[in-house]
């Protein structure tokens, strides 16, 4: 039934009166009805009464005077389609309204509203920014960040790493935040309010996470080994007395004088590859040798760490992040003071910043500062969906997204800095020049490289500690962040089975992630990393954003279309150039047989493939012609319930 009132005053929304076209044994047909409700937060299931809400005829859909659209009921059906009483408001005064009323029971309607009622909040919005920037703040701003700089002229680097985060990475960012805060859903059932034909991206991304904590964490247990081996009052990695070493181990740091020769291997790499690694154990991926008990046992450890983090959901983790998040800076800030005072450390900052404009005239430039900067705040992933899905929905997301993003890039440039002071004490040591220390753009440098810069320091130990410390908490911050992601889309999409039992699917999901990395504990396992950082991650994250971008702007409504256009194109040339030209690994002195290409191209696809086959079970399941199977398809399939005031409202 429409009802139309004029004038200043009108009649209350949820008098039963205006329901009263919802015969016996059918739904209403029009819009959804709009309640006043005196308490702020909605009961959803009231004596086992449910609630289903229609999105109604967009063209009949009734334009509130904020700019939304009429919305749905909280008043519960009786079971045969029927609105019981509801409270009448007193009414209030308005400008001209025209109202259309509906309810509708059923399962779909009592899902969104349990999202709108029992969704889980921040505790306080420091927890989000905290967790968000401990997210986007990784191992790859401590070593990947200085190297891609310096690479790609030093100091000039930093005009196109500025222009590709104002045109590409913010607003990709601040897309995520907006959509996951307005729609309050993860990376799976966000698509149903979106362009339902695109759900595969949220399965893409599950599958992409899984991957990365498969690898990542893995990294984080190398540190652990070495946090625990730094308890000592001579770091092991000191010396070339250890049962470990060869014969080609020189220390040129001892006292005796010692000559550094082109076979010469340092105690601080013996102990990375020959102790911790133990990659000579192997003899490549053809053979990845046993399981080394010492990393599982540690990789262990730091699963039961992530699993009592985020268990109970973001009131945990939120104030896990507390430490997590703000430990790497204070560390940050005690080396990079140690760093300033060494030897030779003028040598590293220089080497770092020295700036080569001729470099902005190559394309590659411009490539990886778009790779970098996009890889750095980490869109694309889900995490960004599922942590502003937890906001209260007014909150100043834009603001978040431009606090976050800078504060993320002015770490990845201080960490530079970090790094650099102690590469030019090393040059400095050694007698070399810095670009020899500096060959390393991986993990080695900080577990070979800069694990030796620590250990020659006055009160080496102290500094061990707190580093590996520091290594330790911004990886855990990423994994908290990257299984929130998968927790968040899994829930939101089945809460009928895991709604009551979170902390169980999350002891099920570290197992599988566990059991997962279990190729990474071999003693070729550092080569399986390797692998699956180059081919598991980078293209087809950057396709699932190329394709979100594309549902967002063309098929739901227009955030951020201009911009997103520039990274239509960046995200298209990185790829292709990509597929076109894959890199050649070598890690150590193993190189990588060709198969190995192969292998890590079906790795890749292996996710990003779930787009393509949902997009065509979607068009087979949908009734109808073709064309009403795609229209079908690109038309969000519920509403998003917007809070305005004490009144529920539908978004179409």
């Amino acid at each position: 039934m429409e009802k139309k009132a004029t004038g200043k005053e009108t009649e209350p929304l949820t008098c039963k009166k205006d329901a009263s076209g919802c015969n016996k044994g059918e739904d209403c047909k029009e819009n959804g009805l709009l309640v006043r409700n005196p308490k702020s937060a909605l009961r959803l299931v009231e004596d086992g009464n449910k609630v289903h809400s229609s999105q109604g005829d967009k063209g009949q859909s009734a334009q509130i005077s904020n700019g939304y659209s009429g919305g749905q009921s909280s008043a519960p059906c009786n079971g045969m389609g029927e609105v019981e009483d509801a409270q009448c408001p007193a009414p209030a005064a308005t400008t001209t309204t025209t109202t259309t009323t509906s309810t509708t029971c059923g399962a779909e309607g009592q899902q969104q509203l349990m999202e709108l009622e029992d969704r889980e909040t921040w505790s306080k919005k420091i927890d989000f920014l905290l967790s968000v920037i401990g997210y986007a703040v990784d191992l790859g701003n401590v070593w990947r960040f200085p190297y891609i700089c310096y690479q790609n002229g030093g100091g000039a680097f930093l005009i196109p790493y500025t222009i590709m985060a104002i045109f590409g990475g913010i607003p990709l960012f601040y897309m995520e935040l907006a959509l996951g805060q307005y729609h309050r859903n993860g990376c799976i059932s966000i698509w149903r309010k979106i362009c339902p034909i695109f759900k595969g991206i949220g399965f893409a991304i599950c599958i992409i996470d899984l991957y990365i904590a498969s690898y990542y964490n893995t990294i984080m247990a190398w540190a652990f080994y070495y946090l625990i081996s730094s308890f000592t009052t001579e770091l092991p990695w000191t010396s070339c007395t250890n049962a470990w070493n060869t014969g080609n181990c020189t220390n040129y740091f001892s006292k005796d004088n010692v000559s550094w020769s082109p076979h010469s291997i340092s105690p601080a790499e013996e102990f990375y590859t020959r102790q911790v690694l133990q990659v000579h154990r192997s003899d490549g991926l053809d053979d990845l040798g046993g399981i080394s008990w010492q990393l599982t046992l540690c990789l262990l450890l730091i699963f039961t760490i992530v699993y009592f983090s985020i268990w109970k959901g973001v009131k945990t983790s939120g104030k896990v992040v507390w430490v997590t998040a703000t430990f790497p800076y204070i560390i940050l800030f005690i080396l990079l003071v140690r760093g300033a005072t060494l030897p030779g450390a003028w040598r590293g900052v220089l080497y770092y910043l020295k700036p080569d404009w001729q470099k902005l005239l190559a394309t590659e430039v411009w490539v990886d500062a778009a790779a970098q900067i996009f890889f750095s705040l980490g869109p694309g992933f889900g995490v960004l969906l599922a942590y502003a899905s937890y906001n209260k929905f007014h909150n100043n997301c834009y603001q978040d997204a431009l606090v976050t993003s800078t504060v993320n890039c002015v770490t990845s440039f201080v960490s530079g800095f970090v790094i650099f002071t102690v590469l030019g004490y090393m040059a400095e040591m050694r007698n070399e020049d810095v670009s020899e220390v500096a060959k390393d753009t991986g993990p080695s440098l900080l577990f070979i490289t800069y694990a030796e810069a620590i250990a020659n320091m006055p009160a080496s130990t102290f500094f061990a500690i707190i580093f590996f410390l520091m290594l330790l908490t911004l990886g855990l911050d990423s994994t908290f962040a990257g299984l929130e992601g998968v927790i968040t889309g899994v829930l939101d999409e089945f809460p009928h089975v895991w709604s009551k039992r979170r902390e169980l699917f999350v002891l099920g999901l570290i197992i599988i992630c566990f059991l997962g990395s279990l190729a990474t504990l071999t003693f070729g396992g550092a080569y399986v990393v390797k692998l699956f950082e180059e081919y598991a991650t980078g293209p087809a994250v950057l396709t699932v954003v190329f394709l979100e971008a594309v549902a967002v702007s063309w098929f739901y409504g227009t955030l951020i279309v201009m911009l997103t256009h520039t990274w239509y194109f960046l995200c298209s040339f990185v790829t292709c150039s990509f597929l076109s030209n894959p890199p050649e690994l070598r890690l150590f002195d193993y190189n990588y047989p060709y198969w190995t290409t192969v292998v890590g191209y079906c790795i890749g696809t292996s996710s990003v493939i779930f787009i393509p086959i949902y997009m065509v079970y979607r068009l087979v399941i949908t009734p109808g012609t073709f064309k009403e199977r795609i229209l079908k398809s690109i038309t969000p399939e519920t509403a998003t319930e917007i809070p305005f005031g004490d009144i529920r409202m539908n978004a179409v």
